[in-house]
């Protein structure tokens, strides 16, 4: 199955009916989690985020987000928001967006990624565990996070 996956404005409806449709999942699996304002639609603008749409056929497929935390010197970003059309999961499309996500965030100096998961997304886990991210316990000073969640870390 093939895929189109280029960067979009924050600010676009396919952009935002994405997120929305990456917190409806968020909700499902942890309730009210409160995780909607953890990333700002500024945060996802180059050259310190993007936000990465997929398409199949013309048809939004899924997306994924990196944004810069810390200090934009030191290169250390966040994915955010991976998420894929439930009727074209088990296809690779994730594992692609990871990829276009990863080659995106080395083009614009970022040396280190991070990303937060949690117990109830195994496939999720496994996807990262797959992709060489290495669970941490800790991310970057300063960053938000969730003290329960599952942190991953890969160099660039």
């Amino acid at each position: 199955m093939s895929f189109t996956i280029a960067p979009a404005s924050p600010r676009t409806d396919a952009v935002r009916a994405l997120v929305h449709s990456a917190l409806d999942e968020l909700t499902l699996r942890y309730g009210d989690h409160g995780d909607a304002e953890s990333v700002t639609w500024e945060e996802l603008i180059p050259p310190t985020g993007v936000f990465l749409v997929a398409r199949h056929h013309g048809e939004l497929a899924g997306g994924v987000a990196v944004r810069t935390i810390s200090d934009p010197a030191l290169g250390i970003g966040e994915v955010k928001r991976l998420c894929v059309r439930p009727d074209l999961r088990g296809r690779g499309l994730a594992r692609q967006l990871m990829h276009a996500v990863e080659a995106w965030a080395a083009a614009h100096n970022f040396r280190e990624i991070y990303l937060e998961t949690g117990e109830r997304q195994p496939e999720a886990i496994a996807l990262y565990r797959s992709l060489d991210y290495i669970a941490v316990t800790h991310f970057p000073e300063g960053v938000p996070n969730y003290p329960e969640g599952f942190k991953f870390f890969k160099s660039l």
